[in-house]
């Protein structure tokens, strides 16, 4: 059973697509339920995923297919169509094909980083990538990581991108970084540096801003590039 805002959210983004062949934004979706922030159209629509009417597609942000409506919608003859990102995202005006680079080199990809909810430290490579030597920082050392999560959407680094990263222990506030969290979790975040605390600032409405002690966090790298598969 559906509360009357999962309703309400369902028959909004139905009724959209039925009417206009264009799916709503999530922030049409805040206003059309009055919701004060985005954070609260996140969770509607994981409560829909979980109940099955909806399906999160992968690799690509916001992107969700209707797979069922309820008794009281279905008036029969609906078929599941994705509703928001059903083609990939347009590439970047500044990307750069790999293989048109004025040259490249092979990193390696050290595992996965949550973009989400830290996951175990990664500290083994999986394989190499190419990557144009024009994304690389002068000097010092780089490493590639898969992204896992949605924490950094709004950053533009989706599930499945590949992030490069420059080696270092320090960074200014407001550059994404991968950070240690006391010694065990990795996760990729902006920093912000307030007094003897660290902020890691999510780029995503649905994820709450985490702070730790100093101590606690440890700075393995800047963000200097992302490589994405279309």
């Amino acid at each position: 059973m559906l509360t009357r805002k999962q309703l309400d959210l369902l028959e909004f983004i139905h009724s959209r697509m039925e009417k206009e062949g264009v799916p709503p934004s999530f922030d049409e979706m805040k206003e059309a339920l009055d919701l004060r922030s985005k954070s609260g159209i996140h969770r509607l629509i994981t409560a829909l995923e979980e109940r099955g009417f909806i399906r999160r597609l992968p690799h690509r942000a916001r992107a969700l297919e209707i797979i069922k409506l309820p008794d009281s919608m279905d008036k029969g003859g609906f078929t599941p169509r994705v509703i928001e990102g059903s083609a990939p995202a347009p590439a970047p005006r500044e990307a750069l094909p790999v293989e048109t680079a004025s040259h490249s080199l092979e990193l390696p990809v050290m595992g996965r980083i949550a973009a989400g909810t830290p996951i175990e430290a990664i500290q083994e490579p999986s394989h190499n990538v190419a990557v144009p030597g024009e994304m690389l920082a002068n000097g010092g050392k780089h490493y590639a990581l898969e992204v896992k999560g949605d924490s950094m959407i709004d950053a533009g680094i989706n599930d499945g991108d590949i992030v490069v990263i420059h080696e270092q222990s320090d960074a200014n506030n407001g550059e994404i970084v991968v950070a240690l969290v006391e010694g065990q979790e990795a996760t990729l975040k902006r920093l912000r540096k307030r007094g003897s605390a660290i902020a890691l600032e999510a780029a995503n409405d649905a994820y709450e801003t985490r702070v730790y002690r100093d101590d606690q966090v440890k700075v393995q790298g800047r963000l200097v590039g992302l490589i994405r598969t279309y």
